[in-house]
Parts: C-alpha cells; structure tokens; sequence
C-alpha cells in the first residue's frame, strides 16, 4: 500500500513532532480514510535536515498569511485575487444575499475559472455573449439571461456589496454595521483597527480581518475595477437618522405578501435590528401565518405583537407607531 499525503493538522503539530523536510515517519490510519503522520523516526534522520519554516505569504497568490492569536490555522488574506479561492469568491459574490447574480452557478463559474475568462470578481463584469455562448450547455438566451443578470446586480446597497466582498468574520449583520457606521468605502477603506472597534458589535477579530483585507493592494484593484464596472448603490444614511432605528424585531411565522429574508431587509433598511429569537428586548414581534413558540414566548414577555397586515403599512409609511 502506498500513501501519497497524509495529515500533520498544522504549525504547532509540526513544531510538537519536530517534523523536519527529509524525516521518515511512522503514519497510521485516522479516523474513517485520512492517514496521520505520528512521528519521526530518529535513527534515519538526515544531520543537516532543516526544520520545517512555515511560509509567511500565500504561495498560490503571495497574499500575507494571517495567523491570529489563539488560533492553529494561518489563513491568506488575498481572498478577492487568490487562485486558490477563486471559484468559492465567485460563488459568494454571486449569492443570493450577496449581488444575486441569477445564473450563475458554482457549475458556471468552475467553467469560467477553467476557460481563463475569470479570475477575479470584476472579470464577471467584463464578458460578452460570444465567450458566454462558447461555454457548455449556454445557449444565446441564456448567456444573455446572465449578462442581463450581471447588469441588474449593478445597483446595490453598501452593505450588500461587503458581505459579497467575503471579508472573513463579516457576515451580513456586521456588513450593515460597517455600512451605517460608516457611510462609504472610502470611510471605512482608511479605517485602522482602533477605530473600527468602534462599530457597533465590531470586536479586536472582526476589526483585525476588515483592517487587513483593506490593505491588500490587489484587493483594493479589485473593488476599483468593481467600481469602474458600475456598481453602485444608494447613499447610506446614519442610523440614529433612520425612522426604526434602535428598535428590535422579531419575524416568526410564513408571511404572505413576501419571504421573511425580504421583510428583515426591508426593516433593516429603516434601522431596525432583525433578531432571531424572541427576549425580553425585543420591541416587537411581527407574525404571519403558523408563528409558533415564538409567539407564545412574545406573550408570555409581554411584548407588542404586530400583524402582517400592520407591517406592510409601516414599510410603506415610516409613521405607523405599531403600539
């Protein structure tokens, strides 16, 4: 039997074990299928084997490797230009909660990475319909589908557009944090760590990820070219300004008139926070049909109940006291 790899977990393993470049090693069987290196075998060791030396820069795109403070993994940080990441980026970008590119699938977009048409995020915004139509299985309605696709996206929010940037540790709820507190890229682009804390629910981690993505000049290329494509999105206004700002909801329930994701986007975008369990902070629970424990927990709190009926006016007026 010959095994081709096997696992040595990560930097502090390596530094435990003493694994050094030329070492025999005695590997065992892991769990289900991944092979273990254990140990090294001493009496066979070369005298000048060099220790192994972790590399500093990503070796598939020469983005720093980031190492954070209490954990076993470095990670590169060039994740818009990253090779290595490129058909996970493009996923991302093109999600649902992202820019919600119809069309374009992890199938697509590992046909694009394969053919060199894309290689960043902006490339997307490059294509044309004879490289579209050159692809398997896309015919001219269908690449024209995707191109038209690709257009719509254009017109965004700013915290939709962070969140597809796939910053590690910003998801969306810290995206819209960054956006209100903010306001624009250039803002937030020429923030340090220090002052990034300052956003709410932005902790040393959060602040250090953001902090580094923004400094890689390749990530900066990149959201220039983005940029330079046309996205845009609306002026951010400052959430003490917004009509619901402060005030915390909860949706339980099927609602009738739209999707729960599209009433959380739309009452965010009025500066309410969406929470997904009932406390004794939320403001109000609104409910649609078969709301559950939710609602049961929301009476037993005390707390203002609000029909879909009731919501929709408020969506559409800003004024409804819901008391």
């Amino acid at each position: 039997m010959t095994v081709s790899n096997a696992t040595l977990h990560n930097e502090d393993e390596i530094r435990r074990k003493d694994v050094r470049v030329g070492d025999t090693v005695v590997v065992r069987r892991a769990g289900d299928v991944i092979p273990e290196v254990v140990g090294v075998i001493l009496e066979q060791r070369s005298p000048d084997a060099p220790p192994f030396v972790f590399p500093l820069h990503c070796p598939a795109c020469g983005a720093q490797a980031v190492r954070r403070a209490g954990e076993a993994v470095a990670r590169c940080s060039g994740g818009l230009f990253c090779p290595a990441q490129r058909v996970a980026a493009l996923c991302h970008f093109a999600s649902r909660r992202a820019l919600d590119i119809n069309g374009l699938g992890e199938k697509l977009v590992e046909q694009l990475v394969e053919k060199g048409l894309v290689h960043t995020v902006a490339d997307l915004y490059h294509l044309d319909i004879e490289q579209l139509m050159g692809l398997e299985r896309m015919g001219e309605r269908s690449a024209q589908n995707l191109l038209d696709a690709l257009t719509r996206s254009k017109s965004t929010t700013f915290e939709r557009f962070l969140y597809a940037l796939g910053i590690r540790e910003v998801g969306e709820a810290t995206a819209l944090a960054l956006a209100r507190h903010c306001g624009s890229l250039v803002t937030l682009m020429g923030l340090g760590v220090d002052a990034l804390q300052q956003v709410s629910d932005v902790g040393p981690v959060v602040a250090e990820e953001v902090a580094t993505f923004f400094r890689q000049t390749h990530n900066q290329e990149v959201i220039r070219r983005l940029q330079d494509a046309g996205i845009t999105w609306p002026v951010v206004v400052g959430e003490k300004a917004l009509p619901l700002a402060g005030k915390i909801f909860v949706i339980t329930g099927t609602l009738a008139t739209m999707t729960r994701d599209e009433a959380k986007s739309r009452l965010q975008a009025m500066g309410a926070k969406v929470a997904g369990s009932v406390s004794a902070k939320t403001d109000y629970v609104v409910i649609g049909e078969n709301p559950g424990s939710k609602l049961e927990k929301a009476h037993a709190l005390g707390l203002t109940v609000v029909a879909e009926e009731a919501l929709l006016v408020l969506l559409g007026s800003g004024l409804l006291p819901l008391t």
